[in-house]
């Protein structure tokens, strides 16, 4: 399977790996300003945007974006990942695709907290009953920090419908993909947000200081989906360390 993928602009590679709340559609104001200074690649995850649900087979997302990085003649790249799309970037670092890693409000191995596993028990409470609109509302209200606007709320609430719409309804296996950070000797800078749940601001100290060359950038006023909130800011974080 090949999933979907968009590029722009031209120089040294930068590619831009989604929330798990999203897809592709997250990044434009990120991606329109990277392309005057990189080659910009975009995807969307098996189940997300344009990409349908299906597999043959086990499957892993990193597999997939190696693949495409493979097709487009790419051994090495700049990745940039948010929640989700974080630790991708860290599985393809560890099979050697990263030049330099910017990971945006990750997860990590440290225990889920009750915030979150309260966040989970609700949203798989609102699917069970079919109320997949809610959900999606659900899911915006958490993942989004205090300077989210209504316009970006909404784009959120269409992303995760589109996901539940492609994804509800079937049971595909994912391959576990191991990632050991402090094998990943590359630049990365991880970043936080006060506003996050505390599980994603415990596990940005955890993984920076795990990472040989991780260094933490915490953000007072963002939530789960900074890029999102304050595009302006991060396109310009992004800029001074890419």
């Amino acid at each position: 399977m090949t999933i979907w993928y968009g590029e722009a602009g031209s120089g040294d590679p930068v590619v831009l790996l989604h929330a798990g709340v999203a897809d592709s559609r997250m990044w434009r104001p990120q991606a329109e300003a990277l392309a005057g200074h990189f080659r910009v690649i975009t995807v969307d995850f098996r189940g997300f945007g344009r990409s349908p649900y299906e597999a043959a087979g086990p499957y892993s997302d990193s597999g997939d974006v190696a693949a495409v990085l493979d097709r487009l003649g790419l051994s090495e790249a700049r990745l940039v990942g948010a929640s989700y799309g974080a630790r991708v970037a860290l599985e393809l670092a560890a099979q050697g695709y990263a030049g330099k890693l910017v990971l945006l409000n990750a997860g990590s191995d440290l225990p889920r907290s009750e915030d979150l596993k309260a966040f989970i028990a609700e949203e798989n409470r609102l699917l069970e009953l079919g109320e997949v609109q809610a959900a999606a509302e659900l899911n915006a209200d958490v993942w989004l920090g205090p300077e989210a606007t209504a316009q970006t709320r909404a784009r959120v609430v269409e992303m995760q419908a589109r996901a539940f719409e492609l994804q509800l309804g079937h049971d595909l296996e994912q391959e576990e993909v191991a990632v050991d950070p402090a094998a990943v000797d590359v630049p990365a800078l991880v970043v936080t947000g006060a506003h996050d749940l505390l599980h994603f601001r415990q596990s940005g100290p955890h993984l920076a200081g795990r990472l040989p060359q991780g260094r933490l950038v915490e953000l007072g006023w963002a939530g789960h989906l900074p890029s999102m909130e304050r595009p302006e800011e991060i396109t310009r974080l992004l800029l001074d360390y890419l």
